[in-house]
Formats: structure tokens, C-alpha cells, sequence
């Protein structure tokens, strides 16, 4: 409820030389509505160092932000277009740029991937504010990853049951980052997603991880006669 004041609880579950853990608890009406745990370290450095290598795709400057791609298709699904629409009216100050924009007419199977850029509008801030601008983005059309192959279902409810994020290496979250989603399992109404958050310099900044909740209802076949 945003119009109730919401009070954290924090537990400082450990505190040693090189690592740190808190956990936060945040109540409303009486009742915990959202658990995190933080773990926090120092920088130190090491020789067992290695990343997976950064696709290869587009940049930004070629893609098309989803405004533009609704300005350039004006056959686009209406129910699409409104989803886009109050994306836009809800004024989020993140620009988002698709890889490959999904055929909203394609009720085709697709693989469980997506790529795509993003960056958030904003200016000079210190890290701690671009993290949390990444988790923010970290949760953009993630879930949905595990829909790409059944997309003959309406999706009924979809919520995240938890959602990890692991920081890696500085980065700033108003520049361009490619976000790479896969999603290696789904059943039992819930799916399971990865994702990574690439500097455009080719770092792995952030690894993120997301487990929900997914119902949907199939579709009605139409006669084709």
C-alpha cells in the first residue's frame, strides 16, 4: 500500500573483517511484506579471475527504443500497443532498445532467450544509486523470458517469488548496458531465470537470478475451416 508507511527492520546478522551480512525485514499493516539479505565485502583482490565472454550483438545506436518502435509500426497488436503505452505513461526513466523485438502476431514457440540494452535516464550519482538502478532494471521483462516458448497462453497471474543479485564490478547505471536473460527450466507453475548484466566494455557487472510464479490459460483453438 504506498499510501502506508512501510518499517524496516534491520538484523546484523554478521559482521567479520572481509564480509558483512544484513537482514532487513519490511513491515506494513503489522505483517513482513518483503525480506532481503545484503551481503557486503571489502575490495580485495585475487588471481583467480575469469567471466563468460559478452555477445556479440548490435549496438545501441543501430537499435530502436520501444517508442520508437511503436511510432514505426503502426500494425502493431492493440493489446501490445497499450502495454507499451502505459509503459510510457508511467513515465519509468529507463530507455529500453530490444535486440530482437518479439513478432507480437507470432504465437510461435521461441527459445527461452532475450537480449536487450538499457540505461536509465538520470546523471552524476554515487554507486550505491546505480545499484539500485540495476536491480531496478534487473527486473524489466525478466520472468517473462520463461514465456518465450509458450506463447499460446494468456498469462493469468505471473509474480517473482525471489530475486538475487550478485555485483561483480563497478559500472554506471545511466550508460548503456546489454542485459542477456535465458531461462533454463520452467514447470510446476513456476520458472526459473538468469540473467546478465554486461558493461558495454565487454565487464560482467552483474549476475541476476529470479524464481515466480506463472499461471496461465490456454488459448481456444479456432476453426480454420
Amino acid at each position: 500500500d504506498p499510501k502506508v508507511p512501510v518499517l524496516y527492520e534491520v538484523e546484523r546478522t554478521r559482521t567479520g573483517k572481509s564480509f558483512s551480512v544484513r537482514s532487513v525485514k519490511a513491515i506494513q499493516h503489522g505483517k513482513p511484506i518483503f525480506t532481503c539479505q545484503a551481503s557486503f565485502q571489502l575490495t580485495q583482490g585475487s588471481p583467480v579471475q575469469h567471466q563468460f565472454t559478452m555477445p556479440t550483438v548490435p549496438p545501441p545506436e543501430e537499435l530502436l527504443t520501444q517508442e520508437e518502435l511503436i511510432q514505426k509500426n503502426p500494425n502493431l497488436a492493440e493489446r501490445y500497443r497499450k502495454h507499451l503505452n502505459k509503459i510510457q505513461a508511467e513515465d519509468v526513466p529507463i530507455d529500453i532498445k530490444p535486440v530482437n523485438p518479439p513478432d507480437v502476431f507470432c504465437s510461435e514457440p521461441q527459445e527461452p532467450k532475450q537480449v536487450f540494452w538499457g540505461r536509465a535516464r538520470g546523471g552524476e550519482t554515487d554507486m550505491k544509486v546505480h545499484c539500485c538502478v540495476a536491480a531496478y532494471i534487473s527486473d524489466y521483462a525478466f520472468l517473462g523470458t520463461a514465456l518465450l516458448p509458450h506463447r499460446q497462453y494468456h498469462i493469468k497471474f505471473m509474480v517473482s517469488l525471489d530475486h538475487s543479485m550478485w555485483f561483480h564490478a563497478p559500472f554506471r547505471a545511466d550508460h548503456w548496458m546489454l542485459y542477456e536473460c535465458e531461462s533454463p527450466w520452467a514447470g510446476g507453475c513456476r520458472g526459473l531465470v538468469q540473467g546478465r548484466l554486461w558493461r558495454r566494455d565487454g565487464v560482467l557487472a552483474v549476475t541476476c537470478a529470479q524464481e515466480g510464479v506463472i499461471r496461465v490459460q490456454q488459448v481456444p483453438e479456432q476453426s480454420k475451416l
